[in-house]
Formats: structure tokens, sequence, C-alpha cells
């Protein structure tokens, strides 16, 4: 017997509006499930514009803890339209601690689990090693 679900991938351009941002993925979250995606993955650090290609220390202010604003308002998303949601974000671990995160969170809003990138690029035009640490949660299935 198999099973069958729909994943809805969602990509957008985004601006500097974090709270923009966030507006524009319930908005997409909720088209997704509409036509039928159960699981809906959103775009890499999606509160924000792509910060990485410069280092600059006022981005660190984008990163938030989990669970965090986002994870919470995400997790409301995810009841209201039954779904679950990858949902990936610039995690602030703690003080001088930052990662480029990933979080499950299922349908009834509940966190599943975090995955925190663990191969970071350090390549030109590509900083990611300046703001985040590698991932120490090893590969996770959810």
């Amino acid at each position: 017997m198999s099973s069958k679900f729909t994943i809805g991938l969602i990509q957008l351009a985004f601006s500097k509006d974090t709270a923009e941002n966030l507006k524009k993925a319930f908005i997409w979250i909720e088209k997704a499930a509409k036509a039928g995606a159960q699981v809906i993955c959103l775009p890499e650090l999606f509160r924000s514009q792509y910060f990485c290609q410069k280092e600059d220390i006022e981005n660190f202010k984008l990163a938030e803890t989990i669970p965090g604003p986002t994870t919470d308002a995400i997790s409301e998303a995810a009841k209201r339209n039954k779904v679950s949601i990858v949902t990936p974000l610039f995690e602030k671990r703690s003080s001088g601690v930052y990662h480029n995160s990933l979080v499950v969170i299922d349908f009834d809003g509940k966190i599943l689990g975090t995955y925190r990138k663990m191969h970071i690029p350090d390549d030109p035009g590509f900083y990611e090693k300046y703001y985040f640490s590698p991932g120490d949660l090893g590969y996770k299935n959810f």
C-alpha cells in the first residue's frame, strides 16, 4: 500500500522588512494548503533578504531563538491550515553562536525537530562562515 502526499515549495522575492516577509509566507502557506499541499517548505532564511554576501555585524540582529517569534507564528499557521511546515531561519543559539537552521513544524503546530546546516560555504560573495557555526545535531529524519 502506498501513501501519497503533496509537497508545496515556496520561493519568493523578499524585502528588507522581516514582518512583510512573514506576511508573504502566510499568504503562500494558505495558498499551498488550499491547493492540497500537506508539507510546505519555505525558502532558506525567508525572514530576510539573503544577507551573507557581505560581512555586516548589524545582520546578527536578524537572528532569533528556537522556539521564538518565527516558530511561534509559523506554528499557528500550521495549525490553522492543518499542514506541516519546513521553516528555515537564522538561529541564535546563545551569545556568539548562530546557525543556519530549519525547524519542522507539524500540522498540530508542534515542533518536530531542528536541523542546523553542517556544511557552511565560504566562497567569494558568500560569507556564511562569518554568520553561521556548523550544525551539531547531525542529519535528521522527521
